[in-house]
């Protein structure tokens, strides 16, 4: 079966090519059911080859050869692809919750005039994310990575004629580049120091291969591709594209935040493992930005009223857990939380789309309010996500996020109660997100609440599903107080594992179970007295900051943007018009004002050609003549 894997990137490719080379004459139905069926076809495809991995007698990782790519003298890169519990994981993942928000789209997105290049679009999006996750070295992953970056440009500005809309998908495109370069930097390091970009080569040489630099090889390659993943996963500084990113339609949001583009770091992360634990220093600076970004992140949630932006930040903030877990070593626990947040995440976008659907594209809290009467499926699956996200015990983000606290503490206790911060944060902008949206009366306008209506079952079933995974999705890792068997490190133990296991107490790990949860309850009440009779008045002082986003793009418009611009500007007009384009224009000035001064001699006049032949005849008469030599 794993011989066949070939077929999961190839699925979504043909429907890419069939729905994007006949946009124009497929119906919207069709190309709905084409994209969706595509991606079905993946996942049928990757739960055959995840049953062949998860069973005994597997042996990996397997390698697939496609074609010879580069090869030229000692430099030999093959187009391969590995499977191994990694990969195939984030392949279920993928085209699992990707399947989902192709079913969803197929109605929410029935309406606009472009849904067949819309699912052309997202069919390449998860051609591109499968490539990364499928590479067995750094350059397939490369070509995935790069893949997606496109894709969410042209997703995040799929409705074009919105000015504000293509400059959101520029900003994504831009700030995704400036990662890109160091995650193309860490590769050539690589390829310099070890000869290869082959994951078993690589890591192979690892300990044993000194680089160029020694020792500090290891973290100046791990800084590079860290840079990438900051780019990629969203982290400060290079975050604050994907707020920005909410300008794609919500399936896109989905899709982007929740199960491929945003988790691609992480996987290339706990991919290179082996590498990470060579390199302490840098994992120390994953930890901190991970930190940092989850704290800053759940800040700004506090105070947003756009029902995507709080999602947004909230998406933000829990990739700094997952890279908080990465940087105390605890590789496998922020795998874990890659996917039950790919399921909680999913559905809180998708139910957001369903409110956005209802109230006719209204996004502002501060204008619906009791929508739970009239949308009860919508309430019920948001209600479940928000539980899940908050690490209320029972649902999918409590087992995963009570690990990321555990071993967090392990590490450092400064780090945890840092973290507990941001998961009390959470718990809060969650459920008055969730409070402002269902609960209390409406507040919208007479014809909005006159058109408020469930959604289609294209919409709901998605729903109904993705709240079942984040109810069940988390018992795949219990911790070791309830089981000592944690189903998905041993899945992944054969490829990637925690740094170092940390023994804790079992009275320590049920006082910390019961602390984070205890908070999150408190948060969870707190929340919903003070947005029982909500206020909107103006913000002031740190609720403004906090409603402005910190100012962050303010400030780099200050300090980046506009000084670029104006540099921009000046070499324009000095070096490239007066320097290069001057030198240019003068050499044709030149050469036509000697051809026009030349083309005198060719007067047609006879007797001024005869005058000159006689010149020409003295002249030569007196060479001979004086003996002039030439």
């Amino acid at each position: 079966m794993t011989q066949l894997v070939y077929l999961i990137p190839l699925f979504p490719l043909i429907g890419f090519l069939i729905n994007g080379l006949g946009w124009r004459t497929i119906p919207k139905t069709a190309a709905g059911v084409i994209g969706s069926l595509a991606i079905l076809a993946s996942f049928v495809v990757s739960v055959g080859i995840f049953f062949e991995v998860n069973s005994p007698s597997f042996h990996g990782p397997v390698l697939v050869h496609l074609f010879d790519f580069i090869q030229t003298g000692k430099l030999y890169i093959p187009f391969t692809f590995q499977v191994d519990a990694l990969s195939t994981l984030f392949l279920l993942i993928i085209t699992g919750v990707g399947f989902l928000i192709h079913v969803y789209s197929t109605s929410y997105m029935h309406h606009d005039e472009g849904m067949v290049k819309y699912f052309a679009f997202l069919n390449l999006f998860v051609f591109s994310m499968l490539l990364l996750v499928l590479g067995a070295n750094y350059l397939v992953m490369f070509i995935g990575w790069e893949g997606v970056g496109l894709c969410s440009y042209l997703l995040i500005g799929f409705w074009f004629k919105n000015r504000d809309y293509t400059n959101a998908a520029k900003k994504a495109f831009v700030m995704n580049r400036i990662g890109d370069l160091g995650f193309l930097v860490g590769m050539m390091m690589i390829l310099f120091n070890y000869g290869t970009l082959s994951y078993g080569e690589f890591f192979g040489k690892l300990g044993t291969t000194p680089g160029a630099l020694g020792d500090n090889t290891y973290n100046w390659i791990a800084i590079c591709l860290f840079i990438g993943a900051i780019g990629k996963s969203a982290q400060i500084p290079l975050y604050t594209w994907l707020p920005d990113a909410m300008a794609g339609p919500t399936p896109v949001s989905a899709l982007i935040h929740a199960a491929t583009m945003v988790t691609a770091g992480i996987y290339m992360i706990a991919r290179s493992s082996v590498l990470y634990n060579l390199a302490p220093f840098t994992l120390h600076i994953v930890a901190i930005i991970g930190l940092a970004t989850a704290i800053f992140a759940a800040t700004v949630a506090i105070k947003q009223y756009d029902i995507k932006k709080v999602l947004a930040y909230s998406t933000v903030s829990q990739l700094g857990f997952m890279f908080l877990a990465l940087g105390v070593g605890a590789y496998t626990t922020a795998v874990f939380h890659v996917m039950t947040h790919a399921f909680f995440k999913a559905l809180l976008f998708l139910g957001s789309g369903s409110v956005i659907h209802a109230m006719g594209g209204e996004q502002d809290i501060r204008l619906m309010g009791g929508l739970g009467k009239k949308m009860r499926v919508t309430q019920i699956t948001f209600l479940i996500g928000c539980l899940a996200i908050s690490g209320i015990p029972g649902f999918s983000g409590f087992f995963s996020k009570d690990e990321i606290l555990a071993a967090t503490y392990a590490h450092d206790p400064i780090l945890y109660y840092m973290a507990l911060a941001a998961a009390m944060m959470t718990a809060f902008y969650m459920f008055r997100l969730y409070f402002l949206t269902f609960t209390g009366t409406f507040r919208g306008t007479h014809d909005q609440e006159h058109h408020l209506h469930e959604s289609p079952s294209a919409m709901t079933i998605p729903l109904i599903v993705l709240a079942i995974l984040s109810v069940v999705g988390g018992y795949v890792g219990l911790p070791a107080v309830i089981s000592e068997h944690h189903a998905l490190a041993s899945y992944l133990s054969p490829v990637v594992s925690n740094a170092s296991e940390h023994h804790m107490a079992a009275g320590t790990e049920w006082l910390l179970m019961g602390l984070s949860s205890g908070l999150s309850v408190v948060m969870i009440i707190y929340a919903f007295t003070a947005n029982k009779v909500p206020s909107f008045a103006p913000n002031t002082g740190l609720a403004k900051l906090l409603e402005n986003k910190w100012y962050v793009d303010e400030i780099y418009d200050a300090i980046i943007v506009r000084p670029l611009a104006a540099l921009s500007g000046l070499l324009d007009k000095f070096v490239e018009k007066s320097g290069i384009d001057g030198i240019v224009n003068g050499v044709g000035k030149g050469v036509r004002y000697g051809s026009d001064r030349i083309r005198m001699l060719q007067s047609g006049q006879v007797g001024f050609y005869i005058f000159v032949m006689v010149l020409g005849m003295v002249a030569l008469f007196a060479i001979t003549f004086f003996g002039v030599k030439l």
